[in-house]
């Protein structure tokens, strides 16, 4: 029996140990507070709470995935101190322009091999991702996912990454069969009424179109900006009977998922 351990520091950084080796997703490490990280801008990210650990205490990491590396709530300046130390930061092409170094851009639906400790190998696939509305990416940018997969392509683990549920996340669904899926959800709406991120309707949908999958959610807490909690979307679950199928993630906590 294999699995993963699965453990969230905060807003959309998640600890992903798997097969071996140490993943962290969208590195975020700036205490609470209100930042204004692009100049000549009026753009503000108000933080309320820090992350569970700091870096030290996360210790050795293999990979950084990263969803996109131009938005504070996805990689802040703490969190870019942690991109050179690790073997390979997958990302964005775009993203790997701007960052250089050892990051690693992906299209969607391409796949590298990354070998870990011990010669142990697992699959990295691009997924798509948009993030907002039809008509967003101008404003946006380019966002990704991952999938992980141990002995095929996307057979582990899902991260959707800073996206709503549109038709590339359900080509996602139509093309793998992960064990787990992890959701960006909070419902993010930095300005305006529209969403960047999954909603409970979203979630749903990403738990019927995975029914063999279980749902993780992250990025539903951390920054103001998020309308929607962890509790918003359990109970949203809970009253459609769907409960079992969303597992919940503290932070700071260890979650064990065997398969």
């Amino acid at each position: 029996m294999t699995g993963a351990t699965i453990t969230l520091i905060g807003g959309p950084t998640t600890l992903i140990e798997i097969n071996g080796c140490r993943f962290l997703t969208d590195p975020t490490f700036d205490p609470p507070g209100t930042y204004q990280p692009y100049p000549g801008k009026s753009v503000t990210f108000d933080k309320t709470t820090g992350p569970s650990m700091t870096i030290e205490q996360i210790g050795s990491l293999d990979v950084v995935l990263l969803s996109h590396d131009h938005h504070f709530d996805n990689l802040d300046s703490a969190g870019r101190t942690i991109l050179p130390a690790v073997k390979t930061t997958f990302t964005t092409m775009s993203g790997q322009e701007r960052l250089g170094g050892n990051a690693l851009g992906l299209a969607p639906f391409e796949t590298k091999t990354f070998e870990g400790p011990g010669g142990r190998r697992l699959l990295i696939t691009g997924t798509p991702a948009r993030h907002g509305p039809v008509g967003i990416e101008p404003y946006s940018g380019d966002v990704i996912g991952f999938l992980l997969g141990e002995e095929e392509e996307g057979d582990a683990i899902y991260v959707t990454g800073d996206t709503v549920w549109y038709e590339g996340t359900a080509e996602v669904a139509r093309r793998y069969s992960p064990k787990v899926v992890i959701v960006f959800a909070g419902a993010a709406e930095p300005r305006g009424r529209f969403q960047m991120t999954m909603d409970s309707n979203d979630a749903l949908a990403a738990a019927h179109a995975f029914p063999n999958a279980k749902i993780l959610a992250v990025h539903n807490e951390g920054w103001k900006h998020n309308t929607e909690s962890a509790d918003d979307l359990a109970s949203v679950f809970n009253s459609l009977g769907v409960g079992d199928r969303l597992l919940p993630l503290l932070r700071g906590e260890p979650l064990k998922i065997e398969w």
